[in-house]
Parts: structure tokens; sequence; C-alpha cells
């Protein structure tokens, strides 16, 4: 895989954020357990990071600790990629791949409360804008929601919370690498979020067996393009991108992501809803956004 500059690093991270942007249709598409297409996700990427591992004959390994973060780090994603899978059943990949995306909220007030960042006023104007968006795109009039939508709903929330622990355990393991590759890094947790994600189905009593054709090329396809060369494509290209650019870049992922909704499911999309899909991204970016002379 070609390594990004500055020169080619915009259309990398423009073609990760399509290929992640997949990741509800193939998961909708497998035809198996949430779980089980989150296990076979991370389990196909995880070992495709190890084989490059083994060929490059990096250093994989440093201590006890190291291998405590990085299972803590497994335990965030294993429960980030379970409720974003459930979500995408239960809501379709549109909303399912909105919602996660709400960490950003989360990992602002995190900075806040616990290392003494300033509170922003693009912050707090996104805040009742990401509510004002959900509330246009779950539904309008005051209509009780369907049982399993309101799971999907609060699936997408916990995978956000989620997903916000996941990458403040992994900044904190990245920071902390010294000697071992980030291709290591990333095999680590792959496997270990694997690992978890095995024994929940376990525990469900569920079976890893794929029924057909459709479903293993759909797991392939989650496995290699969204888990691994999504994945690179976009961390690699993140140093070499202002922040400002990048974090609109990367919106491409939820607003494809409900494309992808409307046009392969046939979401009934009304204008109300593609309206709250507008505002929620457009929260989600001023949550996200810092200002470059802070970075």
């Amino acid at each position: 895989m070609l390594t990004p500059n500055k020169s080619n690093a915009l259309p990398h991270l423009l073609v990760g954020a399509v290929m992640i942007s997949f990741s509800g249709v193939w998961v909708k598409v497998s035809h198996v357990a949430p779980v089980v297409s989150a296990f076979y996700r991370v389990f196909f990427g995880g070992l495709i990071l190890l084989v490059v591992v083994l060929l490059k004959r990096e250093n994989s390994w440093r201590d006890r600790r190291f291998l405590s973060r990085g299972l803590l780090c497994g335990l965030f994603f294993a429960l980030d990629l379970a409720f974003y899978h459930y979500a995408v059943h239960y809501v379709g990949p549109g909303l399912g791949t909105i919602l996660p995306n709400f960490q950003v909220f989360i990992l602002a007030a995190v900075g806040v409360v616990f290392m003494g960042e300033r509170l922003r006023l693009t912050f707090l104007a996104s805040v009742p804008l990401a509510l004002l968006g959900l509330f246009l795109v779950v539904g309008v009039g005051g209509s009780p929601l369907e049982a399993d939508y309101r799971k999907g709903v609060l699936c997408g929330l916990a995978a956000a919370a989620c997903y916000a622990g996941f990458l403040l355990s992994i900044r904190k393991l990245q920071g902390e690498q010294q000697g071992v590759t980030f291709f290591s890094v990333l095999a680590m947790v792959s496997l270990a979020t694997a690992a978890f994600l095995a024994l929940e189905i376990l525990r469900l009593g569920a079976s890893f067996a794929i029924p057909g054709g459709q479903s293993l090329l759909a797991l392939v396809a989650l496995g290699f393009g969204s888990q691994f060369a999504g994945w690179l494509l976009i961390t690699n290209a993140l140093p070499h991108i202002r922040a400002s650019l990048s974090g609109l870049i990367l919106l491409l992922q939820p607003a494809l992501a409900f494309v992808w909704d409307v046009l392969f499911f046939h979401r009934p999309t009304s204008l109300l809803n593609w309206t709250g899909v507008l505002l929620a991204l457009l929260a989600i970016y001023l949550g996200a956004h810092r200002p470059s002379a802070a970075r």
C-alpha cells in the first residue's frame, strides 16, 4: 500500500472514508447475527494485519502493560462494534452509522472535564444542533417509536460512548508504543477485539457458521475493505491534512452511509429527515472541529 504524503494524502483519505461508509451495507447483507458480523470484521482484518507484521518481521511485543492496554482497547472496540452492528440491524446503515459519530461530543466533554480544555463556543452550539438533527431523523410529530427502533437508537448512542472509550485508550496505547510498530498495535487490538466478540458469541449460543457465498463475500469486504484498508488509509493520511479539512472529509462516512441506506434498502426518507441528517452532520463537524491555532 502506498505511503501517503502531502500530494496523495487527500485522495487516500477520500477513498478510506468511502470504503468505511459501506460498513453498514456489508453488515446488512451478510445475513448473520450482528455480533457474528462484528467478529468476522475484526477477525479477517486482524489476520491480514498479522500477516503484514510477520512478513515485515516487525517487533510486535513490548511488555505485559502494553498487552493489558491492548486488551482494554480491544474490549472497548468489541463493545463499540457490537452496539454498532446491532444499531445497523435495527435502524439500518444510515442512522446506525450517524449515531456512533456522536462520540465527538463525549470526547469534547471528557477534554473539558478531565483534561482542562477550554469549552468552545462551537461545541456549545453543536449540542442542541445535534439533538434537533437527531429528532428530525428519528421521527417528527411525537409518535412513539417501535420497540426495535428505540433499541437501535440506544445501541447507536451506546456505540458512540464505547467508541469514545476506544479512541481514548488507543491514543494512550499509541503514546506508549515505543519500539512497537503501528501495524503491530492494530493487529493486536483487532485480534483482542475478535477474542472478546468470540466469547460473546459463545455466551449467546450463536453460530460462527457463514451461511453462503454472499455472506462470505460481504464479511470479507467488511474485514478487508472497512477494517483493514479503509482504516489504514485514513490513519496514515490524517497527519498530512489540516484538521478542519480532514474533519469535513470524514463526514463522508456517515453521510454516504445514509445515502446507501436510501439507495440500496429503500429507507423511507422525507425532506425533514434529510434536513435532520444535514443538521446532525454539521453538529458532528462543529463538535469535532478545533481552530488551527489550538493544534
